[in-house]
């Protein structure tokens, strides 16, 4: 981001600093992000959490042979019959491991696993709920169809195919495929570095005392649980003082060492807040009354080079500013493609719930499995933006658009769902 872009941007029919809608201002953030460029290569239990570097092509087929998807017998699918039993001779068995060395004939069958290899001359195989043994004699029901149940050699993927993507966040299911291909070592993104600090002269820290009007400093621990849960490698600053020195030092020294800087508190409009003058010398820097609640006050811009949010000082704006923008910014930085979105869906409110036409309100619910099987959903209670507990109760956010005015029980709300990602 440079001067002239922000310049451009301020110009743009769609850009307005003092109420900008949540999903312009979202829009506006990802023009300038571009993600890092260094690469390391990890063994592949290393790779949890981390951003593939590049694509994973398969050095084999996968399934790398054909194989029994049931338990049951291989045949000739020649050898069923449509509308009869059919009876045929078996004549050995194939596990998992230990194929048989033979060929099937005509009128003849193998005992199969699932995962053994179909030998040569078999081309289906039927489960053996639809058969009966007697001896080596076993009789199949009618119906069964060539080819079923047979799993061909490059089913799921072919040799020289991507089995995993550039962008693609590594998983434990990814984790398991590379694995399945023989795959040890990959090359990911190197971890997005994030320094942050809190600003605030009431602020205290952990096991020190509280005087009149202090108070102790959560965001510095929300914000660190919610990076770690990323998978940034954290810098956690402290807190910084209402004092203009001491703020552009820690903001110089912040932006040095890391991609990415955030604070929380000292980005609205009151005498203490030295952070947006501060900001505007030390970069360029776009600030927003954003037209959502909570979270109105949010800043956005580059500082020396790296990128910079401003969050609201209030513990929930915190958290809902950061789900809102910043995770998705973070993922896009440590190279995620796509960058996977908050689940979203609908469900219907069970109690009455307050709010002003003309902003976004995420407010807090808690979700669970209606009377009638579908999905209800309540707020937690209180909405307060300082009231934490909110967000330790609820396991979604209630998405209320710009036009949404008051909402009456029973009617069919947007929810965000928040299991596994907060």
């Amino acid at each position: 981001m440079n001067a002239q872009s922000i310049a451009q941007a301020s110009c743009a029919d769609d850009y307005d600093p003092n109420s900008m809608p949540v999903d312009k201002a979202r829009a506006f953030i990802h023009r300038f992000l571009e993600p890092v460029s260094a690469t390391v290569r990890v063994p592949i239990r290393d790779a949890l959490g981390r951003v593939l570097a590049g694509d994973v092509v398969s050095p084999v087929d996968v399934p790398s042979h054909r194989n029994s998807a049931m338990d049951g017998w291989a045949m000739r699918g020649a050898d069923l019959k449509p509308d009869a039993e059919a009876t045929l001779e078996e004549i050995g068995s194939s596990f998992a491991g230990r194929p048989f060395g033979g060929s099937v004939g005509p009128g003849q069958c193998v005992r199969i696993m699932t995962g053994g290899v179909v030998p040569e001359g078999a081309d289906t195989v039927v489960m053996q709920e639809r058969a009966r043994a007697e001896g080596k004699r076993v009789t199949f029901a009618a119906g069964q169809k060539t080819g079923q149940n047979v799993r061909q050699a490059g089913e799921d993927l072919k040799h020289g195919a991507v089995a995993l993507a550039k962008g693609r966040i590594v998983r434990p299911a990814e984790l398991g495929l590379l694995a399945s291909l023989g795959v040890g070592e990959v090359s990911v993104y190197r971890p997005l570095r994030v320094a942050f600090f809190s600003t605030g002269d009431e602020l205290k820290s952990i096991g020190s005392t509280l005087g009149e009007g202090e108070i102790y400093d959560s965001n510095r621990y929300t914000i660190h649980g919610m990076l770690t849960r990323l998978g940034c490698e954290v810098l956690d600053m402290g807190v910084v003082r209402d004092d203009p020195a001491l703020l552009e030092k820690a903001f110089r020294d912040a932006s040095l060492a890391a991609d990415v800087v955030i604070t929380s508190g000292g980005v609205s409009v009151g005498e203490a807040d030295f952070v947006k003058d501060l900001l505007g010398r030390l970069g360029e820097v776009v600030f927003w009354k954003i037209a959502m609640k909570p979270g109105r006050p949010l800043a956005y811009g580059r500082i020396q080079g790296a990128h910079f949010f401003g969050l609201p000082g209030n513990p929930v704006s915190v958290m809902v500013t950061f789900y809102q923008f910043v995770r998705e910014a973070l993922l896009r930085l440590m190279g995620a493609d796509p960058v996977p979105p908050f689940p979203s869906f609908p469900a219907m409110c069970t109690a009455k719930l307050r709010k002003a036409p003309g902003r976004t309100e995420f407010q807090r619910g808690i979700l669970a499995r209606g009377a009638d099987g579908g999905w209800a959903v309540a707020p937690t209670g209180d909405q307060g933006s300082g009231i934490l507990k909110s967000m330790s109760e609820a396991n979604c956010f209630i998405v209320l658009g710009e036009s949404v005015g008051n909402v009456e029980p029973g009617t069919v709300v947007e929810v965000q769902f928040l299991e596994g990602m907060v």
